[in-house]
């Protein structure tokens, strides 16, 4: 995503990838929302409860390992987002955090839904600036009005080895695992 510099191409070439990752899938629509949106999204839902699961002396001392703690503003995004400067400091680490944020995201967000049957769109206006997509604006509210009646199941991991390459480190996935992952999510028997 980050290698180019507009937003649409570098969410065509995210949505190319993940199509050739998962065995050829079609991605028929990409919705991206920046990293400053956390703060917005997170605040929206009356901020975000999680357990720190790692250290943050140095970066933000009032996020201390263990403790549980409503992530409000720019701590949220601090939460998300923080590498640099931790004990371990990969991105599978950071990733575990962004999950666990993720579903108490969820939580709250369906919270909310709950409550305020307009929460959902009041939510898309507030975001707007940050988000970038490649459908119309009625197809982005007619997802939003369906949201609701989804069920989540669950954020999705295929096994592999994360591995260092020429630059950056390379996540190289399990090829059966990856096979049983797109079977669960995208066969449907004739």
């Amino acid at each position: 995503y980050a290698y180019q510099t507009e937003g649409r191409v570098n969410c065509r070439n995210t949505a190319d990838s993940v199509s050739n990752l998962l065995l050829g899938v079609k991605v028929n629509h990409y919705l991206s929302l920046t990293m400053d949106s956390v703060v917005v999204i997170n605040d929206l839902v009356g901020g975000v409860e999680v357990l720190v699961t790692d250290d943050f002396t140095g970066i933000d001392d009032t996020l201390i390992m263990g403790q549980r703690v409503t992530l409000m503003g720019q701590r949220a995004l601090t939460y998300v987002r923080s590498r640099q400067g931790l004990e371990d400091s990969t991105n599978s680490t950071r990733m575990q955090r962004q999950q666990q944020y993720m579903e108490a995201l969820f939580d709250r967000a369906m919270h909310c839904i709950e409550a305020d049957e307009e929460f959902l769109l009041k939510a898309a206006d507030q975001v707007s600036p940050y988000i970038e997509y490649d459908s119309t604006e009625y197809r982005l509210k007619e997802f939003a009005e369906r949201f609701d009646s989804y069920a989540f199941q669950g954020i999705r991991q295929i096994e592999g080895q994360s591995r260092p390459g020429a630059e950056f480190l390379e996540f190289y996935p399990d090829e059966a695992s990856l096979w049983e992952l797109v079977i669960q999510l995208f066969y449907t028997p004739k």
